[in-house]
């Protein structure tokens, strides 16, 4: 017996991909990927509970990936801090610490899941990137960013949620958007956001979720999107590239491969164009303003 919440595989596929029970009508079930952007139906006599403590071989594997993929970024984010204190040169170091300050850059995520979203801002937030997030369903994107983008100004823009290529669908083309769930409005937010910002470095795009049409999200103007071999792409795998942007110097362009090695879908998941990052350091270091003594001069 299955209930609201509980951890499930299908038998149909082989209980390859583990989901969480989200909605019950009748018979059938809407379940969601605990790992994968994947929001499917199912019939509750295909469902299968499993053990939270005991997850497939699939699930470990991937969990162990984002483990890396996470080590990567933090890694990252030392080795920016060895090269700023090359780059500055010891003299604005005072006691060890950086006299600098830091300016990543700033991203403005929209997810059509919203466990999804609390996550990603999580993850945002250990890796001191700024974020605004905002549950919003995928038709709604391009009309939240007519709204959102002139008010946040962020530099970085992130578009997910829920795709997938269609069982019923018009044509088997996977060339048409008709054969995407919700493909065709990324597309549309994509070219809303595009309205706002024509240059690929001053606002960079990664947008899609699994299986989304990769080549008409690149066409659009994403600078990352998924998926171009239609697969499953991980739920933070656009949190990961986001993150790669912010704190990507603007005198370097993101190395693409290493965005495909290091994320957690690799390059059958997601893919892109060159870009320009967006960090940037400042001198001299920010006051604390409580503390600092001025003498007034009016």
């Amino acid at each position: 017996m299955t209930n609201l919440g509980d951890l499930v595989v299908r038998k149909s596929y082989g209980g390859d991909v583990t989901f969480r029970i989200e909605r019950i009508e009748r018979s059938e079930a809407i379940i969601k990927g605990t790992e994968f952007r994947l929001l499917a139906d199912a019939p509750l006599n295909d469902l299968v509970k499993v053990d939270p403590a005991s997850p497939g071989e699939k699930t470990q594997r991937v969990r162990i990936k984002a483990t890396e993929s996470l080590k990567r970024l933090t890694q990252d984010r030392e080795e920016l801090t060895e090269r700023n204190r090359t780059t500055i040169g010891r003299a604005y170091y005072t006691q060890g610490e950086p006299a600098y300050f830091e300016v990543p850059g700033k991203v403005l995520h929209l997810d059509g899941d919203e466990r999804y979203l609390q996550k990603s801002l999580s993850l945002y937030e250990k890796l001191r990137v700024p974020a605004q997030g905002y549950y919003v369903t995928e038709a709604q994107m391009a009309q939240a960013l007519y709204r959102l983008l002139p008010v946040v100004k962020p530099d970085i823009v992130v578009l997910t949620g829920h795709d997938g290529v269609l069982k019923s669908r018009p044509t088997g083309d996977l060339s048409q958007l008709t054969s995407y769930k919700n493909s065709r409005y990324f597309v549309e937010a994509i070219s809303r956001a595009r309205e706002y910002e024509r240059n690929f470095d001053t606002l960079t795009i990664v947008a899609g979720a699994c299986q989304s049409h990769f080549e008409a999200l690149l066409q659009a103007g994403a600078n990352f999107a998924s998926s171009p071999g239609r697969v499953l792409i991980h739920a933070l795998d656009p949190v990961y590239i986001a993150a790669k942007a912010a704190l990507t110097s603007i005198r370097e362009t993101i190395q693409i491969t290493d965005v495909l090695n290091h994320t957690i879908s690799g390059a059958q998941g997601v893919g892109g164009i060159e870009t320009r990052g967006s960090y940037r350091i400042g001198l001299p270091k920010l006051k604390d303003l409580s503390t600092l003594h001025v003498v007034p001069s009016v």
